[in-house]
């Protein structure tokens, strides 16, 4: 049940880490995890470790996106080719 309302919140949201779904959904850390790899092992999300610093300090988790997405290109200069 959890992982459809998730996977209906990141085609909605686009690519987020798992701790900003979960704060979003008012859901705990450890269920939007488990319904994340549940989705990751259909195939209907892409997701990836990460490690973010938030006040100085390494948080880890996981991005996630839906299956087949890409993200926008960051904004600024591209390098030359």
């Amino acid at each position: 049940m959890h992982a459809t309302q998730i996977l209906q919140y990141l085609k909605k949201h686009g690519q987020l880490a798992d701790w900003e779904i979960a704060s979003a959904m008012d859901m705990t850390l450890s269920n939007v995890r488990s319904s994340l790899t549940i989705l990751s092992e259909r195939g209907d999300i892409s997701r990836c470790t990460v490690t973010r610093f938030l006040d100085g300090k390494p948080v880890e988790g996981m991005l996630c996106r839906v299956a087949g997405t890409i993200p926008p290109k960051a904004p600024g200069r591209k390098p030359s080719t």
